[in-house]
């Protein structure tokens, strides 16, 4: 049983939920409670690590998992950031998609992210995706890391379900494009009612950043501007919820 909080594995997990670079060296990230442990596939589960007391509870069954450490509460809960710790943690291998056009020849369900920052929305947005029936999600390289735990947890396991990949936004909108995959991006200048907007069977979304907007780049290389009409005195939505407008609205269609 590991009870010291020097020990070198409890340090990785630490570095692992504090640096992204960390993660994208190691190629691992930290998911931590009983739903999402479960949630995470056994086969990218790299170690797991469960509080004395979990382990002696029998609450949770950890013996389909390999390399399993026991953890003193006290050392737990110095890994865990929440209030109150379920007593169990694992590393997992981050999942590697690719985009796949040959699989999209019917129609497909794309969403494009450029410049989410917000670890919340981001999380939230996935799950949405996930239940919005989207295919597949494409971020730009400056969205915030999707392996930050707060955006894990905003998830829900989502993460684990929802194909995503990050890439250079304006080089796969041009991919999609001629491959007559139109693409569509939420706006407020220039812009059309997304009511009023007949939308292909084959069609992908792009969100741009909370406070900015879709960057000029990016803007430029999109088939056609949207917009969700506003009332009152309010500009915009927020991204994620503006998010689940849009898929509802044009995935349902």
């Amino acid at each position: 049983m590991i009870s010291s909080k020097s020990n070198a594995k409890i340090k990785n997990v630490k570095k692992l939920l504090s640096s992204s670079k960390e993660r994208r060296l190691q190629g691992l990230f930290a998911i931590e409670g009983v739903r999402l442990v479960k949630e995470a596939p056994i086969e990218l589960v790299r170690q797991l690590f469960i509080s004395e007391s979990l382990a002696k509870n029998g609450e949770f069954d950890s013996a389909c998992y390999k390399n399993v450490e026991v953890v003193s509460d006290e050392v737990f809960r110095s890994l865990s950031d929440t209030v109150t710790p379920q007593g169990v943690l694992a590393l997992v291998e981050q999942p590697a998609w690719s985009i796949n056009i040959s699989s999209f020849e019917k129609g497909c369900k794309l969403l494009l992210l450029d410049g989410i920052q917000d670890p919340g929305n981001l999380g939230t947005i996935l799950r949405t995706s996930e239940a919005a029936g989207v295919d597949q999600v494409v971020m730009s390289e400056d969205c915030v890391d999707i392996f930050n735990p707060k955006v894990i947890r905003s998830t829900m396991g989502s993460i684990f379900r929802i194909p995503f990949v990050i890439d250079d936004l304006v080089a796969v909108i041009e991919m999609l494009k001629a491959e007559g995959i139109k693409v569509y991006g939420a706006a407020l200048e220039g812009s059309l009612d997304f009511r009023k907007v007949e939308f292909e069977k084959r069609s992908a979304i792009v969100i741009g950043n909370e406070g900015n907007g879709i960057s000029e780049k990016v803007l430029n290389a999109v088939n056609k501007k949207i917009r969700i009409p506003m009332k009152g005195q309010i500009e915009s939505l927020n991204a994620a919820v503006s998010t689940a407008v849009l898929l509802y609205h044009i995935f349902e269609n």
